[in-house]
Formats: C-alpha cells, structure tokens, sequence
C-alpha cells in the first residue's frame, strides 16, 4: 500500500507538471451497461493505462458498474500513452515536453488592504499562492500586512474561444456550499477525489482546503440531461408472477403511465404478463446536504474488503449501503463515503475525514535512513569544561543551556530506541550558541537537500533562518519549545500546542462535565481576554471584581462569599500571571473549602473546585500550597502528563545517573514520533496527511497543516491535583 501511494504522488504531479507543458483537454464519460475498459478506451482512441491514471476508481480486469463518471483525456496523452500514425512506429507523447515554468509578460502592484488574504489576493488576479510567495520573497517569512505592496505577475492568457481545454457541455460549475469538503463534494458527484484535482488542476496540492464560494468544474450528474435520461438512466426488469402497477411504482417510485410510455409491449399485450422484460427509469438519489455537519467521510484504500472496511470504521455492511448506495457495485479504491457525524470508533476524525490508525512500530520500513539535524544553543562558547561546579551554576542558571541538554538527552535514548528496531539513523549536531549570525553560518557550510528533518534553533530569528532556508529544499523544521511566531513558511512544525487550543480544550472539558454547578470567574486586567471567552462559554457565570494598586493585589473575601453558593459546588476560574494574587485567592479558597458544616447532617455546605485555563508560572510558585491545590482539586490544561516509573526511566536513569526532567521526557517523545513517521515513510510532510494522533511517554502529538501557514500541534491533556498528586483528569 506504501508504495501504491508514492506511485500515485509521483504520477500525479507529473501530469500536473506535464499539463504545463500541454494544453490537455478533457472530457467525460458516463458508463453504459455492458461497456468495458477496453471498448471506451477505442472510442476515445487513448490507451486503458490512460483511463485508469484519471480514475483511481476502477482497476484492470474488473467490470465497470453503470453509470460511473469517468474523466477521460483527449487531444494529448499522458505518461505512456502512444500516437501511432499510419505506417510508423509508436512515438512516446511526453518524450519532448519539459515542464516549463510561464514567464510572466509584466508586473502590476498591489496594496495590501484590511482583511485581505493570499488566497482571496490569487483569486482576484487569477494566478496561484506560489506565484504571489515567488515574486514577493518576503511572503516567505512573514505574514501578510495592511499596507504592503506586492508584485503581481501578468500572464498571456489564452481567449477561451481559440480552445478551451474542456468540453464544458460534460461539466457544470459547481459552488462550494459553507462546511462542505473535498470528501463530501466528492460524494455527491460519485468521483474521487484524484479525478477532482484533475478537473480543477488549480486546487491546492499541499492542502485540502476549500474556500465557500469557490467554484469548481465537476461532472455533470447522470440524469441531468435529457440525452442522459433518454440513453442512459434505465434497468432491466423482469417481471415476477403476480405483479401490478401499484406495486411496481410502490417498488420503483415511477408512475405507471411512465412505465407504459417506456415500455409499449405493455399495451400490445395488454398489460403487465409474468417473465417480461421492461425498461425501468433509475430515479436521481438527492444527497441531500452533504457536508460537515452531517456527515464525516472516509475514502476506501486499495486492498480493502467488505470485513476489513466495517470492521474498521464499527458499521455493518447493510448499515454502509444504505448511506452508499454506489457500494451494491462492489467497494472501489478512491471511493469517497459517508458517515453519520455522530458516528464513533476506533478511528480518529481529523477535518471531517476519518483517518487510518497506524502502528507505526509495525509500519516500520527499515530501508528508510533519516538524516536528522539538531541546531540547539548549548554555548560551548561560554563553558569551561575543567571546571565543574562552574559548568553546574552556569546550567542551573540558563534555561537555555538546561533545555537544550536536556532535550538532546531524550534525543539521544530515542535514537538508540529506534536503532534497536533495526532503523539507522544519520545525525547531525550543532550549537547555534543562541545567535542568528552563527545560524546563518552553519546553515552555509550545510547541504540541506538530503536533510529528513531539522530539529531546533531555540531563538525565534534563528528559527525563521533555518526555516525559510529549509523550505528551498521542502525540509521539514520542528520548533521544539512554544514560538509565537508570525512565520508563514509551510514547512514548520510548531510541537507545542497553542494556549488558544489550551484555552479551549479545558472550557469544553468544563462545558462536558458541567450540570448545576455554579461559575464565578476571578481574573486580573491582563487577563480580561480569557474572562471574555469564558463568559462567552458560561454566560451565566458570576465574575468577582481583582483589586489592584499599585503595590498589591486582591479579591474582597466578603464579596466572594456572597458569590459561593451552599446549594451546589462552586467552580471557580482564577485567571492571572500574577502569582501574589494567584497566592492569596488560592489560601481564600482554601478557607471556604468545606469551611461550613450542616449541623443536621454534619455534611460540608460549601464545595469549591479551582480551575484556570492557562496554567502559567504564577501557579508553580514556591509560596502556592500544593496542599491547598490538592484540597480544590486544582484542574488545568497542559501539553504534557506526568511520567511515571516506566521503561524510559529506568533506562534513562541507567545512562545518564539521573531521572529524566520534563525536558528530557519531551526531547525522547518529541524525537521518538519524529524518527518513527519518518521509518514509516521518510517524507514528514506526507505522513502528516495520513497519521492521526500519536503519544509517548508524556506527550502526544496531533498535527494539523494551517492553511497559510505550517502545522501545529493540536493534542492536550486535562491535569488535575488530588490527594497531593497530579492525575490526568480526561482520560
């Protein structure tokens, strides 16, 4: 299957590449009955290799069903495709074409408005993404501004008149609804979504996505046509013993004036007669509203079965055909289909598409050697390494240093742990020294082009350095510490989720397990924003006044107590980097905590649990009671888990004479997932499509490509604090 895909990626780009050179037209070709792949090819007079490179859906030796669309090219040929004049060998068509790069005639300018984006900019211009990044470097590096002045390419473009490169009476133009799909669309005109791209060769190729409103040319729909209706759109039946026309319109939803109009036998024989054979319309099925909301989608890999496919996706067969109707016809790889939105398994939905669980420790390929670079500051420069308790304090002292070392430690055990699953792995080492002018000097010496992967710089002008130099070469570069950053580049991997999607997962985390519990929200003035989300989310939710001055910093506990409530338990937000007052709510809370006992019942009349939805350095100080947490049972969502006494440990503790600290686990995890997708598959950017979420020893990792920029890190974890230890609280 592996190398299905890497075949059918590289074919594919070559006719893309290929279409720039040739002005291939297309058209296509409704299936009739009894028609097979040999008979179209000869009516087209193009090879059944041709057929088969446009329509991933049918295989050689199989039968075609009726009424499948099928994209079929004229005029020109593709990769293996011969011309044979009379009387003359076979020519290969693409022997001569070299894909050429269009020179622009001239530039025009333009300024860059409020709002505006690279994809709305292309599409008022009618050129790609990539023409906008080639002649405006900076796009490269930076994200689009208010202000900027652009250079916009003018191309000689051709009258559609003197050729068109479609016959547009086989295709109508199709408007993208709002949360509809490339899957779904794909759905609801019965192709997949290789024969989609080649019909709209200016969708984009590194992601999936789809603007509302966008325009697509796809198929016309058998039965949309008279002359459809007329030659194509029809059954044969036989008639059983015993059946009338009420029963067949109740069977077929077709008048019976309809059937006799069809079928003028009926009436010379004078009416229905037992085995006679009668054309019946096949009515167009309406799928109805497609998309996003309604619907999730997978697309049939080759090799599947019937067993195989339900099994995986938690449906039975009967359940399946009747959302897919296509599938009596037998399954098809690159068939797109539908599922409930509502429908769980084990499988993870990533964009609507569910996507194929895979052990990557059994998907290994030990053929691939990834070539990994590390650009960390350990500043060797600074360090005199004779003198150890020197060495020591300047560690202690730099987070830098203490990242980097650490993070380089767990690389380290997750290159040996790959080793022994029989993977080789090239490696490079640099120290950066925490400088852009030391970057750009090792990135000189370098060769990029055979790079699987870079790891690192740590400082954000050294990240962009290596980042816009990697991208020449299409080489992944993984940010292994948070970077806020405005870098726009396709190829970095930002592996610490966001506090936005931090921020998220714990209000919907609250929202989930929420019944009557009462809300009140304690946040400073810097924090307004996230007070504003979560009133947003809990409209209902009480919010206690932050008194600040300019030496201290508060809460009125009155004016608290008047907000808990003895009925039910108080959740209560506390949002701040200010650990004086993330100190002083915590001991107030405490207080009330169970302060106030039913004389009848003995019971705690008042309950309170803490939560916050950014849990900074103003939660981890010294001064904050880790007993005062634990009784609040203090919840917060965070990129990793806690380790406990595994495998890892032991070994990391055997090697280096110390248990592993957080940044040690997060450089194991980190280079561990990195070197195992790419044992799978030595293309990061390509498995990222395909692989779902990943965890380790404490991280996990879900990456999903952002549209204008590179891919993030969406995977979370819910924390909590009970009886003095730190649990995770979703699992």
């Amino acid at each position: 299957m592996n190398q299905f895909f890497k075949n059918s990626i590289v074919l594919l780009l070559f006719i893309f590449l290929g279409g720039s050179a040739m002005a291939q037209k297309f058209t296509t070709h409704a299936v009739k009955k009894g028609e097979t792949l040999e008979g179209i090819s000869k009516q087209y007079e193009v090879s059944p290799n041709t057929i088969l490179t446009y329509n991933k859906e049918i295989k050689r030796g199989e039968a075609i069903k009726e009424n499948t669309i099928l994209v079929i090219p004229i005029a020109a040929g593709v990769p293996g495709d011969t011309v044979r004049p009379q009387g003359e060998k076979p020519v290969a068509l693409f022997e001569k074409a070299e894909p050429v790069q269009e020179k622009p005639m001239g530039f025009t300018v333009h300024k860059v408005r409020k709002r505006e984006t690279l994809y709305g900019i292309s599409q008022r211009y009618h050129i790609t993404e990539d023409d906008l990044k080639r002649y405006n470097s900076e796009l490269y590096s930076s994200q689009l501004k208010k202000g900027m002045r652009l250079k916009i390419p003018k191309y000689k473009r051709v009258d559609p008149e003197e050729g068109s490169t479609f016959n547009e009476e086989d295709f109508e133009i199709y408007t993208v609804a709002p949360k509809e799909t490339r899957w779904s669309i794909a759905n609801k005109f019965g192709i997949t979504i290789d024969s989609m791209v080649v019909l709209n060769p200016g969708l984009s190729k590194t992601t999936d996505y789809l603007a509302s409103g966008q325009e697509l040319r796809m198929p016309k729909l058998p039965g949309s046509t008279i002359e459809d209706q007329e030659t194509q759109l029809f059954q044969s039946y036989t008639v059983p013993p015993k059946m009338n026309f009420y029963r067949l319109e109740k069977q077929f939803n077709v008048k019976s004036d309809e059937i006799v109009r069809l079928n003028p036998e009926i009436a010379e024989r004078g009416g229905l007669k037992e085995g006679m054979v009668i054309r019946i319309p096949v009515q167009k099925i309406d799928p109805g509203e497609v998309n996003t909301d309604n619907y999730i989608f997978y697309e049939v890999k080759p090799k599947q079965t019937e067993f195989s496919l339900t099994r995986k996706l938690g449906v039975t067969y009967k359940e399946l055909l009747a959302l897919n109707p296509d599938l009596k016809e037998g399954l098809k790889a690159g068939m797109v289909l539908k599922l409930p939105k509502d429908h769980t398994g084990n499988f993870e939905v990533r964009n609507s598409l569910v996507l194929d669980k895979i052990d990557l420790l059994d998907s290994i390929n030990t053929l691939n050697r990834p070539k990994l670079m590390f650009l960390l500051p350990f500043r060797l420069d600074r360090l005199d390494l004779k003198d150890k308790e020197g060495v020591k304090e300047t560690i202690e002292g730099r987070n830098s240093l203490k990242y980097s070392l650490g993070l380089y430690s767990g690389a380290l055990m997750a290159i040996d742990s790959v080793a022994k699953l029989g993977v080789s792995v090239d490696v490079k080492t640099f120290d950066n020294q925490l400088d852009l002018a030391k970057t750009k000097e090792i990135l000189l010496k370098e060769n990029l082009a055979d790079v699987s992967a870079i790891v690192g710089p740590l400082d954000l002008p050294s990240l962009k350095e290596v980042a816009v130099r990697a991208s020449t070469y299409n080489v992944p570069v993984i940010a292994p510490i948070p970077a806020n950053s405005d870098l726009s580049l396709g190829n970095v991997y930002f592996s610490y989720t966001s506090d936005e999607v931090l921020r998220e997962r714990m209000l919907s985390f609250v929202e989930e397990k929420l019944t009557n519990e009462n809300i009140i929200i304690i946040a400073d003035e810097k924090s307004k924003e996230a007070k504003a989300l979560i009133l947003r989310k809990f409209p209902n939710a009480k919010v206690l006044g932050v008194i600040e001055e300019k030496e201290n910093i508060g809460i009125n506990r009155d004016k608290l107590a008047s907000l808990l409530s003895e009925e039910v338990e108080n959740w209560v937000f506390v949002e701040t980097e200010n650990f004086k007052l993330t100190s002083s709510v915590v001991s107030i809370l405490n207080a009330f905590e169970g302060s106030f006992l039913d004389s009848e019942t003995s019971e705690e009349k008042v309950k309170v649990r803490m939560f916050t939805t950014n849990k900074n350095k103003a939660f981890d100080n010294d001064i904050i009671s880790s007993t005062h947490l634990s009784n609040l049972h203090f919840t917060y969502p965070s990129v990793h888990r806690e380790v406990e006494n595994n495998a890892f440990v032991k070994s990391y503790s055997k090697r280096f004479g110390d248990v592993p600290d957080r940044y040690a686990v997060r450089g194991f995890d980190l280079t561990y997932d990195l070197l195992l997708k790419l044992a799978y598959k030595n293309d990061l950017m390509d498995v990222s499509k395909i692989i779902g979420e990943t965890e380790y020893t404490g991280n996990k990792f879900s990456y999903e490509k952002d549209l204008n920029s590179g891919y993030f890190n969406q995977a979370s974890y819910i924390m909590a604090i009970d009886s003095l230890r730190v649990i995770q609280a979703n699992k």
